[in-house]
């Protein structure tokens, strides 16, 4: 599986892909230097079951860490990992 992030203009993604394939995507919205909102993610349903959608946020939480950004989860699976994973907590935005 590899996962790479890219940014245009305002907007930015993690996309997942095996074998050529989209696996996964997750997209934020980069709302300052030093701050993006994660607003959606989508998995394709062959890929059910992987930890697509783990991977992608954490591909996004290590970025953030790098360049020292602070992440709002606005997304439902974004957000919903952010109470659970006590381990990426420290790029939320309070």
């Amino acid at each position: 599986m590899e996962i790479t992030i890219k940014e245009q203009e305002n907007k930015g993604f993690a996309i997942a892909r095996e074998d050529n394939k989209r696996a996964g995507l997750m997209t934020y919205s980069i709302a300052g230097k030093d701050h993006i909102i994660i607003d959606h993610t989508e998995v394709d349903p062959a890929f059910k079951g992987r930890n697509i959608g783990k991977q992608l946020l954490y591909k996004i939480v290590e970025m953030a860490r790098e360049k020292n950004i602070k992440i709002t989860p606005i997304c439902p699976y974004a957000n919903a990992q952010f109470k659970k994973l006590t381990d990426i907590q420290d790029v939320l935005r309070k």
